[in-house]
């Protein structure tokens, strides 16, 4: 006992004696700081930073609504003199707190400064990335006491409202001067066009048509703008060619054709920006406008209809000077939609940043053989890894271009950049000769003799080998990040249109033993052609029909658009290449071709994963996300089954069985037990296409539920209690057995056909099946010409059994009536008269 109470105070003793030195040791903060209670919104710079700074005290500050997506593992709080290149690079850490490598959404939390750090050393509050000497975004604070702050434009909003998943609305409303600024968000590329504005209040459906919209994009040059439209058609803007009047969707300027000098573009610019494949363009409209012709007044107070979309947008061309959308096509609540909307309620239902999937948004430049790539300086204007020094490289006239290699094709640079420049290629993303930093880093080509000027360049010429990584920069050697990222890649594809051929080539790398390009979907049944190195040295082609994987793969070429041929069933008649359209095309590459007799030799060892489309008047690519045939053959299946096999049980169940035997039985049997089989078939198809089994969909969870309420049927029917005889009542078990079959059966057929239409949503959402909404329309005729024919089979059979019922009592009445007489029955059996 004794010992206890001794070891029970010093424990106490221990605990006050940490509390105190830790209460000695902690920071006393003052309110004395001129700083205290100033409040500021972030500006963003990268990485979609969003946030409200309030400095609490001499030594705290607290952010809330912070959103951010993910950095490095070396992000903090930093503090720097000014915005400056300079200054920021050579700033310092203000706080030990370091935001760590997830994504913030609508975060709030306090941070205290280092204890060393006081306001006043701070003028540029900033999130930094020590890793890759980045700001993602900063606060000016007001110098020497001073209410001045940094005229930067905020991209804080005091509302948002989700559209799309990747589409978002943000406003500020001032009644009293009559304007409100609008922020169109979205992850699409810079081609699209963002558009919003309200629906004519008198229109109940088509909503566009008579529409008032802004619609948002970038120029060619990288720069935001905005114009006011209207919408008169649902139709690409169009001009009449006899007295120039316009139809479509259009400017509102076109329409007046600047006869009148009427200012109708009343949508003003305020700001825009590209940052991390996320489109931000700001801009500011009168409540009511002067424009009564084109512009629909926006009552701050009531629900209006609003309408959206997003889409590719055409630039001008020397018959016409506006950029207009084109069809935004994709499926509706993801490339356009509508919404009732009062801009005076409080509306926050944005979560966290958009994250987009491509994230590059600088200009790519294709280095080829033997054109050289002009290497200069110029001014910052969208240098994609800020802070940036003065002045920044220039390849090709491009500012900072992302630049893309093939590995072991020489690719030549001349560097006019000034003799204060040293260009060099490297692995550190910095640059500025990395020694000095102690980093450590690879020299791939260039160095201090690597400066000129455009009277006399000097010629740097690199091979990017087998060893040169995937991606790698160019910077300059005496002074950090002027340059950008170089991709290595191994094959690129290059194309020139003519007027009745197509010229392509693919160059792939040395270490490939032959390189093959297809056009179709699919190693089978596709044009290929494929070009290699023979054992002497010299270059081969040749062309080949894929019928079967025995052959070979895919390949490289010259040709015409249409050969020529008067046989349908020739290969080269099924290859007929229009340029209007996308042109799929596959690669493969292996280690040795011989062209005297295909065999398993010549198999590649690597292939594309999927077609890719190629638009060859673009000049430009995309993924190809067409439906897949495995997945067709799924669907098909699923409505099989779903749609016709198992329904089609149903009904044999409900109304054959007046006919003679057991046939009725026997169909239902059949039917039902077919379905299922085709059923668990399709679910074999797709988990094999999908490579997995992915049960977070809402297709698949509905799926699974139909599998199982049509797998318990056969093991009910096993279960089932005997029939009774002719005459006797059903058993409880029997009548129970009976309601339970009939209710897993009808609630299997529910379910089934709702995942059938969840199906189709997650077609269209995932392939962008075109015509997926006819599809589902000529889903819903199906079941409704079902519907109505149950309707009318219940119709008949009620019907009959109304009439067997009358007849069944008429008789019953007649017995009655005839054994309470007890005299002699008389029965007339011809006339009297006769």
């Amino acid at each position: 006992m004794y010992n206890s109470k001794i070891f029970l105070l010093i424990l106490l003793f221990l605990i006050n004696s940490i509390a105190s030195s830790n209460a000695d040791s902690g920071q006393k903060c003052s309110n004395t700081s001129s700083l205290v209670g100033f409040e500021s919104n972030f500006t963003m710079v990268r990485h979609q930073l969003r946030g409200h700074l309030k400095i609490l005290d001499g030594c705290s500050f607290q952010v809330t609504g912070f959103d951010m997506l993910s950095g490095s593992s070396e992000v903090v709080f930093w503090g720097a003199v000014s915005l400056n290149f300079s200054d920021l690079t050579s700033g310092f850490p203000i706080s030990g707190q370091r935001l760590n490598q997830t994504a913030y959404k609508n975060a709030s939390f306090s941070v205290q400064l280092l204890p060393h750090i006081t306001w006043d050393q701070i003028n540029v509050l900033s999130i930094w990335d020590i890793a890759s000497t980045s700001d993602f975004g900063h606060v000016s604070l007001p110098q020497n006491g001073s209410d001045s702050v940094s005229n930067s434009v905020h991209t804080v909003f005091d509302n948002c409202k989700n559209l799309s998943d990747n589409y978002r609305a943000r406003w500020n409303l001032n009644v009293e001067e009559n304007w409100i600024e609008i922020g169109l968000e979205a992850a699409a590329p810079t081609t699209y066009y963002m558009a919003f504005g309200w629906a004519n209040p008198n229109r109940t459906k088509e909503l566009m048509s008579e529409a008032d919209v802004t619609v948002a994009s970038f120029t060619e040059e990288g720069r935001p703008f905005v114009d006011d439209f209207y919408i008169t058609a649902y139709s690409e803007c169009k001009l009449s060619s006899k007295d120039r009047t316009a139809i479509g969707v259009c400017p509102d300027v076109v329409y007046e054709n600047s006869k009148n000098g009427m200012m109708v573009n009343n949508t003003r610019l305020v700001y825009g920006h590209r940052r991390d494949g996320v489109s931000l363009i700001m801009f500011r409209k009168p409540l009511n406008s002067t424009d009564k012709k084109y512009d629909l007044p926006v009552y701050p107070n009531e629900d209006m209809r609003v309408i959206w979309a997003l889409g590719l947008m055409k630039p001008p061309n020397e018959n016409r000077s506006h950029f207009l959308p084109q069809f935004h096509g994709g499926p509706e609540k993801v490339a356009y939609g509508h919404l009732v909307l009062n801009v005076s309620e409080k509306v926050d239902d944005c979560f966290g940043p958009l994250d987009a999937d491509d994230n590059e948004d600088q200009e790519l430049i294709i280095a080829d053989t033997g054109v050289p790539l002009v290497v200069t300086t110029g001014e910052v204007l969208h240098y994609p890894n800020p802070p940036s020094p003065s002045k920044v490289f220039y390849i090709n006239n491009k500012e900072a271009p992302v630049l893309r290699v093939e590995r072991g094709v020489p690719v030549k640079f001349l560097v006019q950049a000034g003799h204060d420049v040293a260009f060099y290629i490297t692995s550190d993303s910095l640059g500025g000769n990395a020694t000095l930093r102690n980093a450590t880093e690879t020299i791939y080509s260039g160095g201090p003799e690597a400066e000129g000027v455009v009277a006399n360049p000097h010629e740097l010429i690199w091979v990017p080998d087998r060893n040169t990584p995937d991606q790698v920069y160019y910077q300059s050697l005496y002074q950090e990040k002027m340059g950008w990222k170089v991709q290595v890649v191994d094959v690129t594809f290059f194309w020139t249109l003519s007027e009745d051929s197509i010229t392509i080539a693919a160059h792939g790398v040395k270490k490939s033993g032959y390189l093959a390009i297809g056009f179709g979907s699919g190693m089978v049944n596709s044009y290929a052609y494929v070009g290699w190195i023979g054992d002497t040295g010299k270059g081969h082609l040749n062309t080949y029909w894929i019928d079967g994987k025995h052959g070979i793969i895919t390949l490289e070429f010259a040709r015409l658009l249409k050969p020529s041929c008067n046989q349908n069933d020739k290969p080269e008649c099924k290859n007929i290449v229009d340029p209007t359209t996308p042109l799929k095309v596959i690669w493969a590459m292996g280690s040795k071709w011989t062209d005297e007799h295909l065999s398993e030799k010549n198999m590649h060892t690597v292939t594309s994963q999927r077609p890719v489309q190629v638009l060859l008047i673009r000049g430009s690519s995309e993924a190809e996300q067409g439906l897949q045939p495995v997945l067709a053959v799924h669907g098909f299946m699923m409505f099989l089954a779903w749609g016709i096999l198992i329904p089609g049980g149903i009904l044999a169940a409900r109304y054959l069985k007046h006919v003679n035997g057991d046939g009725w039985y026997q169909i239902h049997i059949y039917l039902q037990y077919s379905g299922l089989a085709i059923i668990l078939l399709g679910v074999l198809f797709a988990v094999a296409e999908l490579r997995g089994f992915y049960v977070s969909l809402l297709h698949v969870k509905l799926g699974i539920a139909a599998i199982v309420f049509a797998s318990v049927q056969p093991m009910n029917a096993y279960l089932r209690p005997e029939k009774p005889a002719n005459g006797e009542d059903s058993s409880t078990k029997r009548s129970i057995w009976e309601y339970f079959h009939v209710i897993i059966g009808r609630g299997a057929i529910a379910v089934g056909i709702a995942a059938l239409f969840t199906g189709m949503k997650h077609l269209g959402e995932r392939y962008k099946v075109e015509n997926v909404h006819d599809l589902s329309w000529v889903l819903i005729t199906w079941f409704l010409i079902a519907a109505s024919t149950v309707i009318y089979l219940e119709y008949h059979e009620r019907q009959q059994r109304d009439r067997l019922q009358g007849r069944s009592n008429w008789n019953d009445a007649s017995t009655r009536k005839g054994s309470q007489s007890s005299g002699v029955i008389e029965v007339q059996l011809e006339p009297l008269n006769r």
